[in-house]
């Protein structure tokens, strides 16, 4: 199998030649760019997991492999929306955090799949949600993982616009990735192989960057958690 690519296309269709102000479709064009861009970075992620050393390999209930399949798709769904954001925001900084959201955590759902491929690993396996951590099961909420939207407030963000949802965004995307975090402390605790942790710990440094500045456009947007 092949890791998931989370594109914009389900957004193409509804994407307008022009807007009502007659300019040209610079959007459209915009989402394609985007669009390559994940790729792009799913390319690069594919590319950086192929240099994990083969000689030790993770077992199937190892937890390097229940994070690298519960964070991709922890991330799907960060991918998901930021690529809302890029199209619906309002405000330029929540536009560009999408894009860099989308981008960069599509490159490390691309890692994460060529590892399992590497460690001769089905790509989602049979254990449950969070089964690699000793917490794991009580972290599980209706299903979803740490930090997940559930499906309801992934369509109220869809049909938001404007300041609202702006705001909505930059709340879901904060509590999506402090419950990010915790899986990967989780990895850095139950962890042995030495690639999986150097990458988690970039992980865990991104996502804390990113939260200072999620709650600082919150502020300034003058909303609160």
């Amino acid at each position: 199998m092949t890791a998931p690519v989370t594109t914009d296309s389900e957004f193409d269709d509804e994407v307008p030649a022009a807007d009502e102000g007659g300019r040209p479709a610079a959007r459209r064009y915009g989402l394609l760019a985007l669009a390559a861009a994940v790729v792009v970075g799913l390319l690069l992620g594919y590319a950086g997991g192929l240099l994990t050393p083969t000689l030790s390999r993770p077992g199937d209930t190892s937890a390097e492999a229940g994070f690298a399949r519960d964070m991709t798709a922890h991330h799907n769904q960060a991918v998901a929306m930021g690529l809302l954001a890029f199209r619906q925001g309002q405000d330029a900084e929540v536009r560009q955090v999408g894009v860099d959201i989308a981008t960069g955590q599509q490159g490390e759902i691309g890692t994460m799949q060529t590892w399992l491929r590497s460690w001769k690993l089905d790509p989602t396996g049979e254990q449950a949600p969070m089964a690699w951590m000793p917490d794991g099961a009580g972290l599980v909420k209706d299903g979803l993982m740490p930090g997940m939207a559930t499906p309801e407030e992934m369509a109220k963000l869809r049909a938001a616009s404007g300041r609202e949802f702006d705001v909505l965004f930059l709340q879901m995307m904060i509590r999506h990735h402090i419950g990010g975090v915790h899986m990967i402390d989780g990895i850095l605790d139950e962890g042995h192989d030495d690639d999986v942790l150097a990458v988690a710990q970039v992980m865990k440094n991104t996502q804390q960057n990113d939260l200072t500045n999620l709650n600082a456009a919150l502020k300034r947007l003058g909303g609160t958690l």
